[in-house]
């Protein structure tokens, strides 16, 4: 049974860019789950979600939204990548140069 990291999983994916191959990485469980690339319909559904919300969230202050690159680390130190995700002003004041360490207030 495996029971990989976080940090194991950030340089499995360092040695996947280094490679230039494109897959996401995801941790369920202290498993790495390789995630391939969407297909076109599914792209275009994310695209126009992140677009709407995008025209209410954003006039209003009301948080930030992220797209399928942006990952989190839940407080079960699982690591899960949703296709579009948005989180309340109040709970991220900055966003950081790392995963999101809290859990999103709405996930696609």
């Amino acid at each position: 049974m495996s029971n990989l990291t976080v940090k194991d999983l950030e340089i499995l994916q360092s040695t996947l860019d280094k490679l230039d191959l494109d897959y996401q990485l995801e941790l369920d469980e202290g498993k790495i789950l390789v995630m391939g690339p969407s297909d076109i319909i599914s792209s275009e559904v994310g695209v126009q979600l992140i677009r709407l919300l995008g025209n209410w969230v954003y006039p209003r202050r009301l948080g930030r939204l992220f797209d399928s690159s942006g990952a989190f680390i839940l407080p079960d130190a699982n690591l899960k990548v949703p296709d579009v995700s948005f989180v309340r002003a109040q709970r991220l004041k900055k966003s950081v140069r790392y995963f999101g360490e809290l859990v999103p207030d709405l996930v696609v």
